[in-house]
């Protein structure tokens, strides 16, 4: 049965609103002991396909504590991060700060960015669409603000083509992640909604169908250790 934090309903946002109010302050640790630090270098694998060019104007959607706004920053592009959790975003600029990035960090809906069609040449988001109350109309609204020829990178967890492999994988996700939860929370549903959210989603194939049927070319999945991680690559048409 799904924890308190997922909700199959407009009433989503809330619910991962104050998920992410919750563990704001641990939440890079936590996802380096989870993931065993790998999430750092399959970001970086995003960032490498992205291929960011000196001054493209980008976009990181969900952006949470900026790790991913920060390196494509690093990489040469003018870099925009969004999210709706302030306490996220709150950790974000105080990340920045230290670091002297010149990122902005902006608080917006996913569904509804505040921005002009064709604003952007790359746009990102990592472990968010799986979020979103419409991971569709996140995707049209990616579009939206996507110059033609732009590219789309969605990093998220996966669901591996592999049966064994996924059986071990949703153990890993039901029994080992909440522990996290429990421990620095005192709240396993603070990530038991990991694998809640996960068996609603798509996942890298249904996800690549959408882009295609929403008219974005050069779609490509790279499964990640397994599968168990994706990204998916899309490009605006021209």
């Amino acid at each position: 049965m799904p924890g308190k934090y997922y909700v199959p309903s407009d009433a989503r946002a809330d619910r991962v609103a104050d998920l992410f109010a919750t563990i704001a302050p641990r939440y890079d640790l936590i996802n380096d002991l989870q993931s065993l630090g790998l999430h750092r270098w399959w970001k970086r694998r995003m960032i490498r396909l992205a291929q960011i060019q000196q001054s493209d104007q980008a976009l990181d959607v969900c952006c949470g504590t900026g790790d991913v706004a920060f390196q494509m920053a690093a990489a040469g592009a003018e870099v925009t991060g969004v999210d709706f959790s302030e306490p996220m975003l709150s950790v974000a600029r105080s990340r920045g700060a230290k670091l002297g990035s010149q990122v902005r960090f902006l608080r917006g809906d996913a569904l509804a960015l505040p921005f002009s069609d064709s604003s952007f040449d790359v746009l990102t988001i990592s472990y968010g669409l799986r979020n979103l109350a419409d991971w569709e109309a996140g995707l049209k609204e990616f579009k939206r603000v996507l110059k033609p020829g732009a590219r789309l990178l969605v990093l998220d967890f996966g669901k591996p083509d592999l049966a064994a492999w996924r059986w071990l994988y949703f153990q890993y996700l039901r029994h080992g992640v909440p522990r996290f939860g429990r421990w620095f929370f005192g709240d396993a549903d603070t990530h038991g909604y990991i694998l809640d959210s996960l068996i609603a989603y798509p996942a890298q194939r249904g996800v690549d169908a959408g882009l295609r049927q929403l008219g974005f070319g050069e779609t490509r999945i790279f499964n990640l250790f397994g599968g168990i991680m994706a990204i998916n690559l899309a490009r605006k048409a021209s």
